[in-house]
């Protein structure tokens, strides 16, 4: 099965009207992470859900759900554990996505652009 397949079978993922739904950019950006990934090759998509699977048991009912949240931890976990990342690198990244959104709440520009 692609991972295109995998996707649209998967009942977990937050949709409206059948496409997928994104509150906040960084979820956009750590589903597309972790897609590109498995379409490259460079992780199993299965490697991937099992860990998001353990992630989302693993979810405290005291907590306030993220589907996101628990994902982006499974995509964390499978970086770090396949030793595509290292923890330094992973917070590097982390703190430059968080300035990098702060500075977009601040200054909100009218298009996008890169960096």
């Amino acid at each position: 099965m692609s991972v295109a397949d995998a996707i649209r079978e998967e009942p977990s993922l937050p949709r409206r009207n059948g496409e997928l739904v994104f509150e906040e950019p960084w979820q956009s950006r750590a589903f597309g992470v972790a897609v590109a990934l498995a379409e490259s090759g460079r992780c199993d998509w299965e490697a991937f859900r099992s860990r998001l699977i353990a992630e989302i048991g693993e979810h405290d009912e005291g907590e306030a759900w993220d589907y996101y949240a628990r994902w982006l931890a499974a995509l964390e976990r499978l970086l770090l554990e396949e030793g595509l990342v290292t923890g330094a690198e992973l917070e590097a990244e982390e703190r430059r996505l968080r300035d990098h959104d702060a500075h977009e709440h601040d200054h909100p520009h009218p298009h996008p652009h890169s960096h």
